[in-house]
């Protein structure tokens, strides 16, 4: 049996502050969507703003983005845990609440908020327990209303972690932590670098099975680029797919695509968000673009994911 999941993704940095009729494009870093009562939250890490908080975008089709109130922060430091650092947010429900995590300091903390336009806040400005640093965070809830906590350990290298979270939010139970995904293959570290990355988790279930998309090579390496790996639970084990990676500048068109996050539209359809370089010769700011997947799933080969490399396009603002 197979199954054609169409998906869309998008790249960048918000230009908040610093926005241009001359380059309309969207600058979010790290980007995350939340659809609410039919309207897209756009999220992500502001490169030269990362120390003040986050802003939102919102969009009515995926297509048309419009900046939220101006100069307001959905999260901004001051009223969270956090001085510096702010990076890759990830919202989402929990017990018909509205949650943001997201890394600070290169720790990671959870805020609230009454809807989408925030502001996320905190009652106890706090992170998670942790005993090291960790980053980019992601709460995957299965079927059964478990929780899985998926984030980047800082030790020996950026490696995927996941253990299952605790339904208050509070932490984690350590007896369920493991390591998920590290960079030892190729195209994972193509300069041999000496700390190996692996980095930006997303989970999805499709037909039992789950499929994490992640980036692999340091953010700033052309090379930085996405895979997939898939489980028969969320704890793993994971294993990396052959055809990665399966999004890159080779079939974008575009430096450094990667870390990226999953949304599934009104119509059903999914698509993945993603960052890319701001050009050839530059890193930053970060844009934002969009691509086409297809998830084939077979009863005998598991999970394979496609990419169209024709339905990439940039992302702007109006």
């Amino acid at each position: 049996m197979k199954y054609i999941i169409t998906f869309f993704i998008v790249t960048g940095f918000l230009s908040i502050p610093g926005y241009t009729q001359s380059d309309p494009g969207i600058f979010m870093a790290d980007p995350t969507i939340f659809r609410y009562e039919g309207t897209y939250y756009l999220y992500g890490t502001h490169g030269a703003g990362a120390d003040s908080g986050f802003y939102v975008m919102t969009s009515k089709d995926l297509q048309h983005w419009h900046q939220g109130a101006k100069g307001k922060r959905v999260l901004e430091r001051g009223v969270v845990y956090g001085s510096k650092g702010f990076w890759a947010p990830q919202v989402f429900w929990h017990r018909g609440n509205i949650y943001m995590a997201y890394t600070a300091n290169e720790q990671i903390a959870i805020a609230a908020a009454e809807n989408p336009g925030g502001p996320f806040v905190q009652e106890v400005q706090q992170p998670l327990p942790a005993t090291g640093k960790q980053i980019d965070p992601f709460i995957f809830r299965d079927d059964d209303g478990k929780l899985y906590f998926y984030n980047v350990r800082l030790q020996n290298g950026n490696r995927i972690f996941v253990a299952e979270m605790k339904q208050d939010l509070s932490g984690v139970d350590g007896s369920t932590l493991r390591e998920c995904i590290n960079a030892e293959e190729g195209w994972e570290n193509t300069r041999s670098a000496p700390w190996p990355v692996a980095e930006g988790p997303t989970v999805m279930k499709v037909n039992g099975k789950y499929v994490m998309f992640y980036s692999a090579n340091d953010f700033r390496n052309p090379d930085y680029a996405v895979g997939y790996a898939v489980a028969d639970h969320p704890l793993g084990p994971w294993k990396k797919a052959q055809q990665n990676p399966i999004i890159s500048r080779a079939n974008t068109g575009h430096n450094g695509p990667g870390h990226g996050d999953i949304i599934r539209d009104e119509s059903g359809q999914y698509h993945y968000v993603f960052h890319t370089h701001f050009s050839g010769e530059k890193v930053a700011p970060r844009r934002t673009a969009i691509v086409t997947l297809s998830i084939y799933i077979d009863a005998q080969d598991g999970v394979s994911v496609k990419v169209d490399p024709e339905t990439f396009r940039l992302l702007q603002a109006p």
